[in-house]
């Protein structure tokens, strides 16, 4: 099929940017701004939706703008890839913006238009990152997407706040500045493009198995924000954001970009063939399954709600690494379409955390017994998107984890099984205490004060909780992409 030309690439990412402006442009008017970001959302998201069928059907959209080198264009594609991330950002978007009015209103927050001039300006390079044509367009839209983010994670203007956010742009912008921008000249240098091409740009090349292994390990750790350890620290110092901004960090546009940019290594820069003939695709898989487990056992030693989060999400983002470093066909297909099951088990998490600090302004697990019984439908999406992390039916977390375990059995690979079994475990450990908690443990007699539920904060955390057990139940839309992504 033939590349449809169309501005609409452009348009979804101009929509957000817009937004942006007129945030700023509407500052004093308080009520017309807060509906910016929600209209903006929905009208992104019907953009994006309106590329599908052509994608769906195997197709491509393209936009080529202009030339900056030979071999390097400011150019955009949208294909199956680009199109998972794309879904997920734009539809969490709409949600997101509703939540974020509902949650700053109700704790009275400060610089409410620079956040959200800085959430629309996230989405508009979330979305640009996503349907980059080649690396010189995507690294763009990820350094964008870096220095937008910034002004979010030190919202509070503390010193927790500088000290999280200094570390964001420290870890961020480092391994940009260093690992990244030496694998984009080495990538020119050998291929003389930067273009994403099926089956791997650098497939073929002569070059030596020691500085394509050196040239792939410098994207590996360069893209950070796909939280890789040893470059996961930056995730949970962010945390000190208001809890919309870490729904965004760690749900939809950062990390999801961090991993997004891996896959497009693997699968369009190196080739699954090529990664697997130098043997990197094992030595990713035992990186990936080391992160998995060790942050999920950080996440069992936090008391602090956000924090646990915040290292399930270093946990559950190695998955999608997983999936692609087994590089059997099914494994493949269980980590792209864990972008979206991830994607909308972890917002609702995130959501819940900001409904109770809302509601109670509770921040700890050891302080949360009984409240399941003042805030029912915070806490009943809670256990929900728990099911989902675990990877228990009919939730989108099983559809995923479902294909990544069978993935390891067609690898071959059974200690890669074992890690996703253990890891489960190691899930339910840290996520159903909390349920149990809230639900089943006597109320402290301190703690029995107002807590009720706000609507404007519960009612987005519900439609992403049913928005995961809707995927684990209708999962053909991004079974159909990730398939178009591997055929």
């Amino acid at each position: 099929m033939d590349p449809v030309v169309s501005i609409r690439p452009l348009l979804a990412i101009t929509v957000a940017g817009l937004a942006a402006l007129a945030v700023l442009l509407l500052h004093n008017r308080a009520r017309l701004r807060d509906l910016v970001s929600p209209l903006a959302a929905i009208a992104m998201f019907a953009i994006v939706v309106s590329m599908a069928p052509t994608v769906l059907a195997g197709g491509t959209v393209e936009l080529r703008l202009f030339e900056i080198l030979p071999g390097i264009d400011f150019a955009f594609r949208v294909d199956a890839l680009g199109m998972v991330f794309a879904t997920v950002s734009s539809l969490l978007w709409i949600v997101a913006a509703i939540y974020s009015i509902g949650y700053m209103r109700h704790l009275n927050e400060h610089a409410q238009t620079r956040f959200f001039a800085c959430f629309a300006s996230s989405l508009a390079a979330a979305a640009g990152g996503a349907f980059a044509a080649n690396l010189f367009t995507l690294v763009i839209f990820y350094e964008v997407l870096s220095l937008v983010t910034y002004p979010l994670v030190y919202h509070h203007e503390d010193e927790a706040g500088w000290r999280g956010s200094h570390k964001y742009l420290v870890y961020l912008m480092g391994a940009s500045k260093s690992a990244l921008l030496a694998a984009l000249a080495l990538t020119y240098h050998i291929a003389g493009s930067l273009d994403f091409v099926t089956g791997g740009l650098l497939a073929g090349s002569d070059t030596s198995a020691a500085l394509l292994t050196v040239v792939y390990f410098c994207y590996l750790f360069g893209f950070a924000k796909a939280a890789v350890m040893p470059m996961h620290a930056w995730l949970p110092a962010a945390m000190v954001a208001p809890t919309p901004v870490s729904a965004l960090l760690h749900a939809v546009a950062v990390v999801k970009m961090g991993v997004f940019c891996v896959l497009r290594v693997v699968f369009q820069v190196f080739g699954t063939g090529l990664v697997g003939g130098l043997g990197l695709g094992i030595a990713t898989a035992y990186l990936a399954s080391f992160t998995i487990l060790m942050a999920s056992v950080y996440a069992l030693t936090r008391d602090d709600l956000k924090a646990r989060l915040a290292y399930s999400t270093v946990s559950q983002l190695s998955y999608i690494v997983l999936g692609a470093a087994l590089l059997s066909p099914v494994a493949m297909v269980g980590g792209i379409i864990h972008i979206a099951a991830h994607a909308f088990s972890k917002i609702t998490l995130f959501f819940c955390a900001g409904s109770i600090y809302c509601a109670s302004g509770k921040r700890n697990i050891s302080d949360m017994a009984g409240i399941g019984r003042r805030l029912p439908w915070t806490m009943g999406a809670f256990f929900v998107a728990s099911l989902s992390m675990i990877g228990i039916p009919p939730t989108a977390g099983f559809v995923s984890k479902w294909y990544l375990a069978e993935g390891a059995v067609a690898a071959r690979e059974t200690v890669f099984l074992v890690v996703l079994l253990v890891s489960s475990i190691l899930n339910a450990a840290y996520f159903l205490p909390i349920s149990y908690a809230a639900f089943f443990q006597a109320e402290r007699q301190e703690s029995r004060t107002t807590v009720r539920e706000i609507p404007l904060v519960t009612i987005p955390l519900v439609a992403t909780a049913i928005l995961s057990v809707l995927m684990g139940i209708f999962p053909g839309y991004f079974l159909t992409l990730a398939d178009g992504v591997i055929r």
